[in-house]
């Protein structure tokens, strides 16, 4: 066989290949609508174990804001987040989840593990997480999601965003969504296209 007529042959599949290849690469930029570099935070999960924000880089993750004394929106936004979690499991998309608490001084680990029990999450996907002061998760909450979390003044309750945000590998917020009226088929869209 001649392989200078093979060598067009060659060229061609190599090309098509890359092609291919390009195709299935997301730009980020042009499909998201948001790009906010997630600062580092020290925490721990509702077993009392270390979480460290800078180790998620690497690996899309959700993340939302909650407390477990809430009486108004945490509930519904919980719930939502573990039909989300169910939904991705059902899709075989493991995709970790962080639920940051804004009321550290009362949401102890063992507070959390009860909250996220009353939702049956499943833990191996999903961190509940305190463990800072009150100063670091507004800060925290303020800068690199560019969402309020404060204390109301002269309550036990607290203002904090109601979304679920999409995290990217390289540790940017990229969306966000409404966790209250959570879009589950977005969400679930969003996931396919950047998680193979």
């Amino acid at each position: 066989m001649n392989l200078k007529k093979l060598w067009p042959l060659v060229a061609i599949i190599f090309l098509l290949l890359l092609a291919g290849c390009a195709s299935n690469e997301v730009n980020l930029d042009e499909e998201f609508s948001m790009k906010l570099e997630v600062g580092e935070l020290e925490g721990v999960n509702q077993d009392g174990q270390s979480i460290s924000i800078s180790e998620k880089d690497g690996g899309y993750w959700l993340a939302n804001f909650i407390f477990t004394n809430c009486d108004t929106v945490c509930p519904p936004m919980t719930a939502n987040m573990a039909r989300v979690q169910r939904e991705m499991q059902e899709s075989g998309l493991v995709v970790p989840i962080v639920s940051f608490s804004i009321d550290p001084e009362n949401d102890t680990p063992d507070a959390l593990k009860e909250y996220g029990d009353l939702y049956k999450a499943d833990y191996s996907d999903w961190n509940f997480v305190t463990g800072y002061d009150q100063e670091t998760i507004e800060r925290f909450a303020n800068v690199s999601f560019m969402v309020p979390a404060s204390k109301e003044e002269g309550s036990d309750q607290y203002m904090h965003s109601t979304s679920i945000f999409l995290v990217d590998k390289e540790g940017f917020v990229r969306e966000s969504y409404s966790g209250l009226d959570v879009p589950l088929e977005e969400i679930m869209d969003d996931l396919k296209k950047v998680i193979d």
